[in-house]
């Protein structure tokens, strides 16, 4: 049984999608990041950058357990250890890296940055907005123009970077896109959505999820305790 310290975020809707692609049996701990959770020692221990998602897996590479932090890192993990959702072949496996990688790397924190500056920051900067709002339509650009030429974005075969990015582009309004715009790409985002095991993932915790709205949960989200040593 495979302890997952969560939250309904994007990142953490990857790994609970993975967990229920793979039908691996799992349990949820919630790590509410509006109260602070995050920051407390025990999860710290497992994730010391103080970010969810996180896991510890009592039965891992070696039988001995494993805990595991970043979202990308953990799906490489699950993929590899039911040999599902990322290819063996070395060519079609790099592929799927590079597109891991590109979630990673560019949306996730992109869309992100789009996210704040549209919806949280408590001043509305005109430059901030308009950088981010640009950024994300790029971005979303790039998908729809691989998804032009193949039915995932890894290739014939869905996959881990499909899942990573997948739950990012779920708020595609707050992050000013229509997604009609980008018609390859609204395609596989409806077939995504269509799935069953994805239907389950971003249900996890879902209706713990409340809107940003008190001080507390700014300043541990946005303020000065983000940034505290520990």
């Amino acid at each position: 049984m495979i302890d997952v310290h969560s939250w309904p975020t994007p990142n953490g809707h990857k790994v609970h999608i993975m967990l229920e692609e793979c039908a691996l049996p799992y349990r949820v701990h919630p790590v509410n990041i509006g109260k602070g959770d995050q920051f407390k020692p025990e999860f710290l221990a497992i994730s010391p950058n103080n970010k969810i998602p996180a896991i510890v897996d009592p039965e891992g590479p070696d039988g001995q357990p494993i805990a595991l932090f970043e979202s990308g890192a953990i799906l490489l993990y699950l993929a590899e250890k039911t040999g599902r959702f990322l290819a063996s072949a070395p060519r079609a496996r790099l592929d799927a890296m590079q597109w891991l990688m590109f979630q990673m790397g560019g949306v996730g924190p992109m869309l992100g940055q789009a996210h704040h500056f549209r919806l949280y920051a408590p001043e509305k900067i005109a430059y901030a907005i308009d950088r981010y709002t640009n950024e994300a339509k790029r971005l979303y650009g790039v998908i729809d123009k691989r998804l032009a030429q193949s039915a995932y974005l890894a290739g014939d075969d869905y996959g881990i970077a499909d899942i990573a990015t997948f739950p990012w582009l779920r708020s595609w309004q707050n992050q000013g896109v229509e997604l009609s715009d980008y018609p390859h790409l609204h395609k596989w985002f409806d077939g995504i959505a269509a799935r069953p095991a994805v239907q389950r993932g971003v249900a996890v915790m879902a209706e713990l999820r409340k809107p940003i709205t008190d001080q507390q949960s700014r300043e541990n989200l946005f303020g000065k305790t983000q940034y505290e040593r520990r």
